[in-house]
């Protein structure tokens, strides 16, 4: 038994011609599931890179479309700007959950930037707003990008949020955003001026 042919871990080897007896995986080899082949899911990538929709529909009909060359979506032109699965209620109940574990510390319950690691000091550069327009316009993709990767001071979360609820995580960051619109110019606070044909409302 003392004496059995076998291989320990990292001790070396002369078989192989590198002396090493750990041997690497075959190449191409993926681990059980861990392919990760829907791109626009596991990496917020579209499948086909390609113009942003906006500027290839402005081209489209021969218009220039204002603002065209700092676009939100020519800044992310990889970026998906649909989610990869329908938004329940109770997918925006997770991701309000998983924010206010990992996200509202920096960005603040309401997404202004404004949370308590900001307020203790770590505010060069502070974190992001969300409401601010670059990010109302940005897509969700690109939202995805910054959990997974990490962006300016921020680091990635990856380790930490599994993809399916860094979506749900985003799809609250929205609802914040949708929250915290600014009311058009000539808008009616009190509804629209709805009256029967007697002149009544």
């Amino acid at each position: 038994m003392q004496d059995q042919p076998k291989v320990k871990a990292y001790r070396q080897n002369p078989f192989y011609r590198d002396g090493v007896s750990a041997r690497p995986a075959v190449e191409g080899t993926v681990p059980r599931g861990y392919l990760r082949a829907d791109r626009e899911y596991y990496l917020g990538k579209r499948t086909s890179a390609g113009q942003p929709p906006a500027a290839a529909l402005a081209q489209s009909v021969g218009v220039q479309a204002p603002g065209a060359a700092t676009s939100p979506a020519a800044l992310y032109p990889d970026d998906v700007e649909k989610f990869p699965f329908p938004i329940t209620k109770e997918a925006l109940d997770r991701g309000q959950e998983r924010y206010q574990i990992f996200c509202a510390a920096c960005h603040g319950a309401t997404g202004n930037g404004d949370g308590m690691i900001a307020r203790r000091g770590f505010n060069k550069p502070g974190p992001a707003s969300y409401h601010q327009e670059r990010l109302r316009q940005a897509p969700v993709g690109h939202f995805f990008d910054v959990i997974t990767n990490g962006w300016g001071a921020m680091p990635s979360v990856a380790a930490q949020v599994p993809v399916a609820d860094r979506w749900k995580i985003i799809a609250y960051v929205r609802a914040l955003q949708l929250s915290q619109m600014p009311q058009a110019p000539n808008s009616n606070a009190s509804g629209p001026d709805v009256r029967t044909p007697g002149g009544q409302r």
